[in-house]
């Protein structure tokens, strides 16, 4: 309590410098932003993690939505739009006078191509699910966009901001692209930077600074030094509490604390045995201390939860009480499982911190109940090809860092393979509700459903801290979905 308190204080002097400091920046000034989270590609839409996310979502590309650091949705290419009393169809009127990065006009044809990227069958986009209810894409002139739809998507909007629109005309966009965001791609050093420029054609509001340079590093210490070196004026995320020490009581630091989406969990293959068995599943989440876990990566830091859902949505409920800690309850349930002499399993883990000390303590607590955990560590980029695409695997860790991201749970063909008939009747009720207040009625029962299935083992909610040079003002705090919102960000002159 005293470490949030501390915070708290240091985020209101945070505020008030950058009031001071609003009317004297340099408007052209570099800002050097230190990440863990290098893109593996610059195509959303095939497997390029969060990375990609982080640096080029709502700063090069833009959507006809944006979800706003506040967690609201926000109009951005779409000017305004209606929709039909049924529900069923959505007119789009796009911003005028817009412009790609290759100075061609954005136009309805440009919509309907990215839409249709994000749905194809070759996407890798964990959203293309949510975009289902899309029946038809018309463009009967340049300025609208008509969406028709087989279903009522009362969260249509919202699915929306995570298309981002892309000329039609643009070809390698894996490696290059041609966006209507308020930078354009300077440079790319694969293993080392990201280089963004302003793009002075940019149709909206011009950045607080000239060019964002994502540098990238593979450890935390190193990203650390980074800062207090000066060598980068920003870091996006710490990844332990042990880092803050350094930074808050240094004057030349501001600490920062904000709001996660950023979920750590143990998510089983529930398609095979034995996590195909609820009460193995109960079992598993019973023997384990999420407290202690979290304790020890996070000390005083982080939030414990019950269920895939972070207290910023909606349709949050406390359900940390459901399969608490309790290892002769879990013993039990073992037994009742018919593995009284417990089973051997193995996590596929990815490579970086926290996921391999998550999975070292996972092996001790349910050594407890009997059960032997093998770990397997592998890159992102085996993770993506073994466990999300092949579904080759038993269990795995994970850090789920999306926004409303229950919906993955309605999906049986998703990862992990979980399929309750119930949840997936209730994800498809909520989406074509007509009030909003009945989605949130529908999405509790499931997210109730879903924690009472033990349907993966949520370890904890992570905490979102931003630690940047004193100089630096404008930054989001929140960790809606990776992005980090890079042009209302002021250096001191």
């Amino acid at each position: 309590m005293r470490a949030r308190t501390a915070l708290a204080a240091i985020l209101i002097g945070a505020l008030a410098a950058g009031s001071a400091l609003a009317a004297d920046f340099d408007a052209d000034a570099t800002i050097n932003i230190g990440s863990l989270y290098e893109p593996q590609n610059l195509d959303n839409t095939a497997g390029a993690g969060q990375g990609i996310n982080e640096a080029f979502n709502n700063n090069v590309y833009e959507g006809l939505f944006r979800l706003a650091d506040s967690g609201e949705v926000e109009p951005v290419l779409a000017k305004d739009f209606k929709v039909s009393d049924d529900g069923l169809t959505y007119t789009f009127t796009l911003q005028p006078s817009v412009k790609f990065h290759s100075g061609e006009p954005l136009t309805s044809k440009d919509v309907k191509f990215s839409i249709e990227r994000v749905t194809s069958a070759e996407s890798k986009s964990s959203r293309k699910n949510s975009l289902k209810p899309i029946a038809g894409i018309e463009t009967p002139d340049d300025a609208t966009v008509v969406i028709k739809l087989s279903s009522r998507s009362i969260s249509l909007p919202y699915n929306l901001s995570y298309v981002w629109i892309i000329n039609d005309t643009a070809t390698n966009l894996t490696a290059t692209e041609d966006g209507t965001g308020p930078y354009e791609l300077a440079d790319w050093r694969r293993g080392s930077s990201l280089a963004l420029t302003r793009f002075d054609g940019y149709w909206g509001q011009k950045p607080s600074n000239g060019d964002v340079v994502f540098q990238y590093f593979t450890e935390a210490t190193a990203l650390n030094n980074a800062l207090l070196t000066g060598s980068v004026d920003i870091i996006t995320s710490v990844q332990s509490p042990d880092s803050l020490a350094q930074f808050k009581d240094n004057a030349d630091f501001t600490v920062a604390e904000g709001k996660s989406t950023t979920k750590l969990l143990l998510a089983y293959n529930d398609r095979v045995a034995p996590f195909d068995n609820v009460k193995v599943r109960k079992a598993l989440a019973r023997a384990v201390d999420d407290a202690k876990l979290l304790k020890a990566v996070w000390g005083d830091y982080g939030t414990l939860i019950g269920s895939m859902v972070p207290p910023t949505d909606p349709w949050f409920i406390d359900l940390t009480k459901t399969d608490g800690y309790d290892v002769e309850s879990a013993k039990a349930l073992l037994k009742e499982a018919g593995y009284q002499d417990g089973f051997s399993f193995t996590i596929d883990t990815p490579n970086y911190d926290p996921h391999p000390i998550a999975a070292q303590f996972l092996q001790g607590e349910l050594a407890k109940i009997g059960v032997k955990v093998n770990i397997n560590v592998i890159t992102a980029n085996e993770w993506y090809s073994k466990v999300y695409k092949a579904h080759d695997f038993q269990a795995t860790l994970q850090e789920h860092v999306n926004h409303r991201d229950i919906v993955f749970y309605g999906n049986p063909d998703f990862y992990w393979g979980y399929n309750n008939p119930k949840v997936v009747d209730l994800i498809k009720q909520a989406e074509a509700s007509t009030t909003t207040d009945d989605q949130t009625t529908k999405l509790k029962e499931a997210n109730t459903i879903i924690a009472e299935d033990a349907a993966s083992n949520w370890l904890y909610l992570y905490p979102q801290i931003v630690v940047s040079a004193k100089s630096v003002t404008g930054y989001p705090l929140n960790g809606l979905n990776a992005q980090f919102f890079a042009g209302g960000i002021k250096k001191a002159d």
